[in-house]
């Protein structure tokens, strides 16, 4: 009796120490290794292995508001899958580009909604720069005199408020990489032509009501 039980405990200790390092092999490939934090374009770069997989993630780069996955890829090794991710980033990019409307009256490059949407999570724009926005976002279809949307951002004069307007459009142009016309070309400061364009002139004195692009007005209904 003496013997059975001992012979029983033995066997038992040694089925244990037979499964501990498949249990830890098991832990060891489940557990995410130390993240690495990297850089590529206007996104943060975090890279590390996962489930037994080297996986590489964009997301929006620090700081800022907005949140979430933006692209996603895998690779044999680390350095392959933030390889792989480029690529993926790049592609997106040259597809975004390629798709963007032209504007007829200025000419320039309009972005799509998706990219208004994101640019408007991450630019730092002012508390004023924001109602001017919301309040064209709102507006009937002709949009808003220069002096009605002073007013919406708390300024005395329509000349601060139209600087302020294409110092937001810079901001967004300079986020997505797109090109604005001259001042001089289009009679407006910077990059108000990439939010907005003129509605028709009511005379030769005043010049047309700002209309947000069509693209902008739902990117900013939707989040600001």
């Amino acid at each position: 009796m003496t013997r059975f039980s001992t012979e029983g405990r033995t066997a038992t200790g040694r089925d244990l120490f037979k499964d501990k390092p498949k249990k830890t092999e098991e832990r060891a490939r489940d557990t995410p290794t130390a993240v690495q934090l990297g850089v590529h374009g206007r996104y943060q770069i975090k890279s590390g292995r996962l489930s037994g997989e080297y996986v590489a993630r964009a997301f929006p780069k620090p700081p800022t508001n907005a949140r979430g996955l933006i692209a996603e890829a895998r690779g044999a090794t680390e350095e392959a899958a933030i390889a792989a991710l480029h690529d993926v980033i790049d592609a997106r990019e040259s597809r975004r580009t390629e798709d963007r409307r032209i504007d007829e009256d200025s000419g320039s490059a309009v972005p799509s909604i998706e990219e208004y949407v994101e640019a408007l999570g991450q630019v730092a724009l002012s508390r004023p720069q924001r109602a001017m926005l919301l309040a064209l976002a709102f507006a009937e279809d002709g949009g808003l005199t220069e002096m009605r949307m002073a007013t919406a951002a708390g300024y005395k004069s329509h000349a601060s408020a139209n600087r302020a307007f294409a110092a937001a459009g810079m901001l967004v142009a300079n986020y997505l990489s797109v090109e604005t016309p001259s001042s001089e070309a289009t009679n407006d400061l910077g990059g108000a032509t990439l939010l907005a364009f003129r509605g028709e002139q009511s005379n030769a004195d005043k010049p047309g009501n700002w209309i947000l692009h069509p693209e902008l007005r739902e990117a900013v209904r939707s989040t600001l």
